[in-house]
């Protein structure tokens, strides 16, 4: 039985994923640089918050629902607006879309990143490493490793110099952090038990 192109697709996507993971830029081939593609690589990423916000609210949680899947949506736009206005002004409109296709794919990659790291950890702590120092060495690393793969992807698939690449995520960042996180902290903070009202 021959395979269908659809599951060709998803085998090749996945190798593409993959191979992007492993700082590999042969990757970048199995990406298609399209609005369609660009937007099929957001459903999931929109969709399974969604879903997480769903059951918050079915909980009784409308506030916090709201609250979590709009700061989940926010952090994936805020990525997108400001990489697309940095490579407009590196000139570099062209490979964005590729980019920004391959960006969000490869977010799948850091849970596992993160499950590697937690398995690597188990296996640091049988062997009477301390668990304080073990836990801050698997922190560092997935933070290390997202931030390096977030250079390469740029550097790679916006075909910028290595300086460009690491002002491309310290720009995404800073604008995720003070437009996402700081916000979300101050709402957390005030929506907590005895918090300002």
């Amino acid at each position: 039985m021959k395979p269908s192109p659809a599951g060709l697709l998803r085998v090749g996507l996945l190798r593409a994923v993959l191979r992007l993971a492993c700082f590999d830029r042969r990757g970048f081939a199995g990406i298609t640089g399209s609005v369609d593609a660009l937007l099929a690589s957001l459903a999931p990423l929109i969709a399974f918050p969604l879903v997480g916000a769903a059951m918050s609210l079915l909980a009784g949680h409308p506030a916090a629902a709201v609250a979590e899947f709009l700061a989940t949506l926010c952090a994936l736009l805020v990525q997108l607006v400001v990489s697309e206005l940095v490579a407009g002004w590196w000139r570099r409109e062209a490979e964005w879309l590729r980019y920004a296709t391959a960006y969000n794919w490869c977010q799948w990659l850091l849970p596992l990143a993160a499950a590697a790291l937690l398995l690597l950890g188990h296996g640091a702590l049988w062997l009477g490493l301390p668990r304080t120092a073990t836990g801050v060495a698997a922190f560092v690393a997935f933070g290390l490793y997202a931030l390096a793969l977030q250079g390469f992807l740029a550097w790679r698939g916006l075909r910028l110099g290595l300086l460009r690449a690491a002002g491309m995520v310290l720009a995404v960042n800073i604008a995720v952090t003070v437009l996402v996180l700081i916000p979300g902290i101050v709402v957390q903070v005030l929506l907590a038990p005895g918090g300002i009202h």
